[in-house]
């Protein structure tokens, strides 16, 4: 499949992908040490990282979207396309959930932020997984 969306004949979606799932794994990285450390500027680059992450999220959806909408229906790629959008809405959702718990008090996250962001960064992991898994067939 071949990406409508181009900018100087690369695709955007895929270069657009890094900068958000950077940050947000990051931000996972940054709140596990600040845990350890007890440094509360890591909590709070990490809350800035998750909302960059998200606009950046969001905007990659954006190319993804018009990319996949090019796919012919019944194929296999216009499904993994279909589970890969979804599965980031969900990842979008959990990281958007930690920030929104987050912005009162951006330097102390208390668990359920944290657990959220760890719920997206695995499930970024089996998303991306299972969207690059050549090897299936059906």
């Amino acid at each position: 499949m071949e990406s409508k969306a181009k900018l100087f004949g690369h695709p955007i979606h895929p270069m657009l992908i890094v900068f958000p799932l950077g940050l947000l794994v990051t931000s996972l990285i940054f709140d596990l040490i600040a845990l350890l450390t007890n440094e509360a500027s890591l909590a709070v680059a990490s809350f800035y990282m998750i909302g960059a992450g998200v606009i950046g999220g969001l905007l990659a959806a954006v190319f993804g979207l018009i990319d996949w909408l090019a796919i012919p229906p019944g194929t296999r790629a216009k499904s993994i396309g279909l589970w890969h959008g979804l599965g980031n809405v969900l990842v979008t959702g959990f990281f958007i959930l930690s920030w929104f718990l987050r912005r009162d008090a951006p330097e102390a996250p208390e668990a359920p932020a944290l657990i959220l962001s760890l719920l997206g960064a695995a499930h970024v992991r089996s998303i991306e997984s299972e969207a690059y898994d050549t090897t299936k067939t059906t």
